[in-house]
């Protein structure tokens, strides 16, 4: 088949050119954002999920989706490590500029619009470089002479939404990554969006995460929970996969054979990325439609050897020798999830001596823990990646 015709993108957060199996999702957050619109409340969505199930091509849907309905978005995609009004700060000004141009917000977007420049300056002179709280202080930096915005414990997010609403409109805030935002960060984010809804002001958050970010966002504040709901992204069903390799080339007036289909499906579990995958180098493979099982099976090794090269070996880098090895031992015991316990005992080491090992791999978002004393991977497939660019490693290691 001609390769630039390929209608496959195995690639992270670039949307495929069908997407499928997510259309409840999508709705859930349109009738959320229209509620809004209305004067009525909304809570929250935090999508959670493992790797590879397409959170972020959802995430990037949805923001095109609340667009094309009027609402005013802003998308933070890592904010691992970086302050969040520093990140929200050029968005935020591109959304008062929209809001200024409308005759009923234009008197408040524009006194935010002087407070968001004397922010900018602040975020150049004493506190750059620094996680600053979204519980913003206009007086405490030193800005009211300049914002003409109350002075106190307030927040330009907060006036980008009182905007908003004499508008008509919305402010949706969508985050990838959501379990990277740091502790402080998140604290402050979750004041400001429990007083836009005291307030009753149009804002919702649309983010996206690994499992753990539950009880991340459950230990930042006490009523957290009332704010957010935390659907599930898994994998598709066996129907929507099929459609997901099956309706791209159609496009291109190219079929699948039924066999070929079944054996993508079921060796990619309905992960997305990993069926985009392999349906690119099946497509790559194939001479001429349909595209035969005969041709899926021989993408699979170059599939593989992508994966392994491009996708998985940048989460084995991250890692310390000693956290390959407990890794190692790990994907010994399979897909997971597994009793810490019998981690530990892989390695011929106690529980307690590699608790700090499983916690900081945790915080660098490789595993997780769906239950009090159980591991499992965040990366589908990444026990079978550990055995093969690891097949003969020693997996006990001395205390």
């Amino acid at each position: 088949m001609n390769p630039i015709s390929n209608p496959y993108m195995p690639a992270a957060g670039l949307p495929p050119s069908v997407l499928v199996g997510r259309e409840a999702l999508r709705e859930r957050v349109r009738i959320g954002i229209a509620r809004l619109r209305e004067g009525r409340s909304a809570k929250s969505v935090l999508m959670v999920g493992l790797c590879g199930v397409g959170k972020t091509v959802l995430l990037q849907q949805m923001r095109s989706d609340a667009e094309g309905e009027g609402a005013y978005t802003l998308c933070i995609g890592n904010p691992e490590q970086r302050s969040l009004p520093a990140l929200l700060a050029p968005q935020l000004r591109q959304v008062l500029l929209r809001l200024s141009q409308t005759e009923a917000a234009q008197d408040t977007a524009r006194r935010a619009l002087s407070a968001l420049a004397g922010f900018t300056k602040a975020l150049e002179g004493p506190f750059n470089g620094r996680l600053i709280d979204l519980n913003f202080d206009t007086e405490a930096a030193g800005l009211a002479d300049q914002s003409q915005v109350e002075v106190g414990p307030t927040t330009l997010l907060e006036h980008a939404c009182l905007a908003a609403k004499q508008a008509g409109s919305a402010v949706v805030l969508f985050i990838d990554e959501f379990h990277c935002i740091e502790a402080t960060q998140l604290s402050g984010l979750i004041v400001v969006l429990h007083r836009c809804a005291q307030s009753r002001l149009p804002i919702i958050v649309v983010g996206a995460g690994l499992p753990q970010l539950r009880g991340r966002v459950g230990n930042a504040k006490a009523y957290a929970e009332r704010l957010f709901d935390y659907p599930a992204i898994g994998p598709l069903s066996e129907v929507e996969a099929a459609l997901a390799i099956v309706q791209p080339a159609a496009q291109d007036g190219v079929a699948f054979e039924a066999e070929a289909v079944d054996l993508i499906v079921e060796k990619t579990r309905g992960y997305p990325f990993f069926l985009q995958a392999w349906a690119s180098h099946a497509w790559d493979a194939a001479s001429t439609s349909p595209i035969s099982l005969a041709d899926v099976e021989r993408a699979w090794t170059p599939a593989i050897v992508a994966l392994d090269e491009h996708f998985f070996r940048a989460y084995f880098d991250r890692l310390t020798q000693t956290e390959k090895q407990y890794l190692r031992a790990m994907a010994d015991l399979g897909p997971g999830p597994h009793r810490s316990g019998e981690i530990a005992d892989r390695q011929g080491r106690r529980v307690q001596a590699v608790a700090p090992l499983r916690n900081g791999l945790i915080g660098k978002g490789l595993i997780w823990s769906p239950g009090h004393g159980d591991t499992a991977f965040t990366v589908p497939f990444f026990d079978e990646f550990m055995q093969r660019i690891m097949p003969c490693d020693d997996r006990r290691v001395v205390s």
